[in-house]
């Protein structure tokens, strides 16, 4: 069996069963346990599983419940606020990185007609942009997260690697008071901290809804950022803390 075929297998295995054994699933796909054992390590690593001693569990999704068009409508006008500040600050010729998100499509909208390069894991960034002829727009590859439209995983991690952006424009589930930028999905956090390392300059894009917001897997701290875009009403002691760390608030 084909090894995509196979990591398919078991990740459809373990989602029912809710978690099985490195034994089990060697007997069942008749491979040797070396061979699950390294599969579950990839599947581990890109989220699609959690790995655990002696086999794997499912790994819940917390966007599973909530579609992306179902979170595209909520603080619309927030989130259409810190879109348009970040795309006043974009200049004609950059190399601009997307991260996934309600607030980086809306981005994407703003971007339509000019002459920039936007590289992106989001299926929705490249919904909006794909027939315009002024934008290069890059896609980086990967494993398809059908609920939230993104591709995640070793793939993207890699692909990511080659990439020299001017500007990345981050988002994120919730900034804890000191600063921390957090998110809710395992998938998405190795792939965020590849973006920060691919981009000279961070942007993080949250709205006052996002202080402290959610998630409880560490994104980055503010010393990994260098521009936070939000809207009147984000926590005035969060900004603070934000500027002291030398990061520029920029509220739209």
């Amino acid at each position: 069996m084909l090894q995509h075929l196979r990591h398919a297998e078991i990740t459809r295995r373990v989602r029912r069963a809710g978690a099985t054994s490195v034994r089990d699933l060697a007997a069942q796909l008749g491979v040797s346990p070396s061979t699950i054992r390294r599969d579950l390590e990839l599947l581990g690593r890109d989220g699609t599983l959690t790995r655990v001693r002696g086999g794997a569990l499912a790994s819940p999704d917390a966007d599973v419940e909530r579609p992306f068009a179902e979170v595209l409508g909520v603080d619309e006008q927030d989130k259409e606020a810190v879109a348009a500040g970040a795309a006043a600050m974009v200049e004609d010729g950059e190399v601009l990185l997307l991260d996934i998100g309600t607030t980086t499509v809306r981005l994407a909208r703003h971007l339509a007609g000019r002459r920039v390069t936007v590289v992106t894991s989001s299926l929705a960034v490249l919904d909006v942009l794909r027939d315009d002829s002024a934008v290069e727009l890059l896609l980086l590859g990967g494993r398809l997260r059908r609920a939230y439209h993104s591709l995640v995983g070793m793939l993207t991690e890699e692909a990511l690697r080659q990439v020299c952006a001017d500007r990345l424009f981050l988002g994120a589930g919730g900034v804890r008071p000191d600063g921390q930028v957090t998110d809710t999905t395992v998938a998405e956090v190795p792939l965020k901290r590849a973006m920060i390392a691919a981009a000279r300059q961070v942007v993080l894009l949250v709205d006052r809804n996002k202080f402290p917001g959610t998630g409880a897997l560490r994104v980055c701290g503010a010393e990994d950022l260098d521009v936070l875009v939000t809207n009147q009403g984000a926590d005035p002691a969060t900004l603070a803390a934000l500027t002291g760390a030398g990061v520029s608030v920029v509220t739209a």
